[in-house]
This record gives structure tokens, C-alpha cells and sequence, in this order.
């Protein structure tokens, strides 16, 4: 099988044709009124006067008791305002001179959030416009001494913005938990996307209905459909997380990665690891050119749903969230890439 690579003007002529077509989920939320808050937690937790006491620290917890949970249990991972050790926790973590130099460089990098919020509230107007039912979240912005890019829980998403400091980040260098195929994308301009993405596995993902390549691939196209609901003006290598010339490769060689998953039988085979070298953060594809990105089972996935929703303009995207067919959605898409 012949691969091609990517040539990077190419994909230059293919953004700028693709940017002339109408896109359907560019729609009118000029009267949605829904907005979401966020808050800037980490601000007020590191600017508490007397923070390193128990009164001051409850306050805060009285404040947003869900989040303050969520953060404590999770993301820090220093326990509870119950445990008898918390007060000792919670204060090394404020004082700790490293957090202290990425809190620094957080304002630095994040000297206000107008622009965030502003992203973040153009986005949900638009997850708003197509699901006017659902409760939209409270967003939470901290440092998280390097934890999680973003974490979800009912009605909460929280940001981790020492995540996004820029790829040449010195702290992302010296993380030995931080492949550099990882650091290429925490920088601020991925935040919207992986925020509309973590969304969209909360509410929409069931991780029992897609049990083999297939389903997986499915399964996630859908989610990137919604990213693309909700972020209709991002480009997609920004979306997915991919440089301009792997999504040129991936665009040049769609035909050859679909007819090697079905000459080798993969798209029905059920077995984990077959799934996770298709479908999991990695520096290439393993079994594709070693200049194929990572997560191209994602990638087809969400060209399958595309055609799909394309030749069907009457589904909506509840009706496409809301369906676990995933063979169906291959069937009725007629995706055949040549």
C-alpha cells in the first residue's frame, strides 16, 4: 500500500477551499441568553487573607462546596476539609516555592481571562442553541500543580491553566509525566477545545455501547461533531490537536488508512489494545508511517459522522447524539474515502 506525505501548501489550498463552503452548524445564537459563569477559583484560593488557616480555607468551601470537593479530593489530591491533616495539606500546596513560580508564570501567560471567557461563553451559547434543555455548567479556573488539562463532574468543569503555559514551557521539559507529543498541545488557544471535547464525553459518551474498533471510532466522531457544533469557526487541526501537516497527512492518506483497517479486519476486532493504538493520544499510529499522527481511528471517526450528518441535514444533533447505531451511522453515511 502506498502512502503519501503531507505537503504543507496543500493543506494551505484544502483549508481555503473547504473555509468558501457554508457551514450548516454556523447558526444564529444571537438570541440565546444562556450563559455560563466562570469563576477564577485558583485566584481567590491564592489570594485569601489568612489562607492558611481552617476558617479562612472553609469559607471558601462554603463558597463552592461541589467544586471545592472536586479540587481538594481530585486535582490536588490533598483530601478533605474534614480530614484532620487538611489544614497541613492545603497550606504545603499554596507555599510549595515550585507552585508559587507556576502561579507566577500563570498570571504571566493569563493576565486576565476576557478573551477565555468570552470563547467560553460564545460556545456554550451554541451547545445552548442545539440543546436549550440542559443546564449548562459553572467553569472553574486553578492551578492544579500540573493534574489534569480539564475535569468534568455534574455541572462543573474545571481548567487547569498551568496546563496551557505554551509549548516550550520549561516545566513541561522537565515533567517527566509529559511526553513532548502531549506538550505540543498545552498552549491557550487549545483550551476551547478540549473543554467542548471533555463536555461532550459527560454527557454524551457511553463507553458500553461501542465494544469494538468500529463503535470506538463512531463513538468519538460524534463527540468531535459536537466540538464542531460548538466551536464552528476553530480550525480543525486546533480541534483534534493535530499540527497543519499531520492533518494534511491524515487528509492525503484517508483512503489508505480505511482500506488497511478493513484489509486487516480491525474495524469489527474487539480487542483492547487494537482499540487504544487507534483511538489514544500517541506520537504516530502504530502500523501506520511513523509520520502519521496519533488518534487517526478519531480522526476517520469524525469524518464518518461529518458525511453522515451531511447527506442527512434533517437529523439533529440530539437525534445524533442520542444514536448508538454505530453501524448504522457507517451505513447511511455511504463513507467510502477514494
Amino acid at each position: 500500500m502506498k502512502w503519501t506525505k503531507a505537503v504543507v501548501f496543500m493543506g494551505v489550498i484544502a483549508l481555503i477551499f473547504f473555509s468558501c463552503k457554508r457551514n450548516p452548524l454556523k447558526v444564529n445564537i444571537s438570541d440565546i441568553e444562556k450563559e455560563v459563569e466562570v469563576v477564577r477559583f485558583g485566584e481567590q484560593l491564592f489570594n485569601l487573607e489568612g489562607k492558611d488557616t481552617l476558617e479562612t480555607i472553609t469559607e471558601l468551601s462554603n463558597a463552592y462546596p461541589d467544586f471545592f470537593n472536586l479540587y481538594t479530593y481530585r486535582v490536588i489530591q490533598v483530601g478533605g476539609i474534614g480530614d484532620d491533616d487538611f489544614a497541613t495539606m492545603i497550606s504545603l500546596f499554596l507555599n510549595d516555592s515550585l507552585i508559587k513560580e507556576v502561579k507566577l508564570k500563570t498570571d504571566s501567560v493569563f493576565p486576565n481571562l476576557r478573551k477565555l471567557e468570552k470563547g467560553l461563553t460564545k460556545a456554550f451559547k451554541y451547545y445552548s442553541y442545539h440543546f436549550p434543555e440542559k443546564e449548562l455548567p459553572t467553569i472553574y479556573t486553578y492551578i492544579s500543580g500540573f493534574n489534569q488539562s480539564v475535569v468534568t463532574a455534574e455541572n462543573i468543569i474545571g481548567i487547569s491553566l498551568d496546563k496551557y503555559l505554551g509549548r516550550d514551557c520549561k516545566y513541561y521539559q522537565q515533567l517527566q509525566t509529559t511526553p513532548q507529543y502531549k506538550a505540543k498541545n498545552m498552549h491557550k488557544d487549545k483550551i476551547l477545545s478540549d473543554v467542548a471535547f471533555a463536555w461532550a464525553i459527560t454527557e454524551f459518551e457511553h463507553e458500553d455501547r461501542a465494544t469494538n474498533l468500529l463503535g470506538n471510532m463512531v463513538e468519538k466522531g460524534k463527540l468531535m461533531y459536537l466540538v464542531d457544533a460548538m466551536l464552528p469557526d476553530m480550525e480543525d487541526s486546533l480541534k483534534i490537536g493535530y499540527t497543519p501537516q499531520q492533518l494534511e497527512w491524515c487528509q492525503m492518506n484517508e483512503p489508505q488508512m480505511w482500506t488497511y483497517l478493513i484489509e486487516h479486519e480491525l474495524l469489527y476486532n474487539s480487542k483492547r489494545m487494537n482499540i487504544i493504538r487507534y483511538i489514544n493520544p500517541a506520537p504516530s499510529t502504530s502500523g501506520f508511517p511513523l509520520d502519521s499522527p496519533g488518534r487517526t481511528g478519531v480522526w476517520i471517526g469524525w469524518q464518518i459522522v461529518r458525511q453522515y450528518m451531511k447527506k442527512h441535514p434533517e437529523i439533529t444533533l440530539p437525534e445524533l447524539m442520542a444514536n448508538y447505531d454505530f453501524q448504522q451511522i457507517l451505513n447511511d453515511s455511504g463513507y467510502n474515502p477514494e
